[in-house]
């Protein structure tokens, strides 16, 4: 039973360290070709994951979506700043996660604080690579902001820096709240264009 069992933990060894050996891959293609195509496969495998790890801590459905977009969005634009030495490709992805949502509850003082300890890390100041990536991504969000229909960055401008729940928007705006939520989606979609491609 013991050699069963050991044999099954070994095959799991085994799937973990194929797949975080792909995800570098996957990785140094964003980072050094800006790669789409392998970035849609870190999507597509990240994405669900982080949601469903947000919410098992308390986080709304809502809440997660957004907070899951801004991650990728930012492991997109990171991708040349993560170091295997330092970690694997998935605790780097949870940990900017884990960042975001440590930075908007910190913004909302009616949410209770909830540290998410999965993938808990010694903070350290940023290097000035880092400052570096995050003036060039703050230009590019600011630039991609500029790029999305008026309507579409309202909302984003209501929602993110005066962190306005979407059923408050819908009021303030007099519009229903699917119309918010749709909105919302589609001015995702133009970001994540705009800073895909820089178009």
């Amino acid at each position: 039973m013991y050699a069963v069992m050991e044999s099954a933990d070994k095959r799991k060894d085994e799937e973990k360290q194929r797949l975080e050996a792909q995800f570098r891959t996957l990785i140094g293609r964003v980072a050094q070709n800006r790669d789409r195509q392998a970035f849609a496969l870190l999507f597509d495998h990240f994405a669900p994951r982080l949601k469903s790890f947000m919410m098992r801590k308390n986080t709304s459905a809502e809440l997660a979506e957004d907070l899951v977009q801004e991650a990728m969005i930012a492991v997109w634009n990171k991708a040349a700043l993560y170091e295997s030495s330092k970690g694997s490709v998935t605790t780097w992805v949870f940990t900017i996660a884990r960042n975001l949502r440590i930075d908007r509850i910190r913004r909302d003082v009616h949410m209770p604080m909830t540290e998410l300890g999965d993938y808990d890390e010694p903070s350290e100041a940023p290097e000035g690579e880092e400052l570096l990536g995050r003036k060039q991504e703050d230009g590019l969000v600011a630039k991609a902001l500029e790029s999305i229909p008026e309507e579409q960055r309202q909302i984003l401008i209501l929602s993110f820096v005066e962190d306005m729940p979407q059923s408050e928007i819908a009021t303030k705006l007099s519009i229903p709240l699917g119309t918010v939520k749709s909105r919302m989606r589609l001015a995702y979609g133009h970001l994540r264009r705009i800073l895909e491609t820089g178009l």
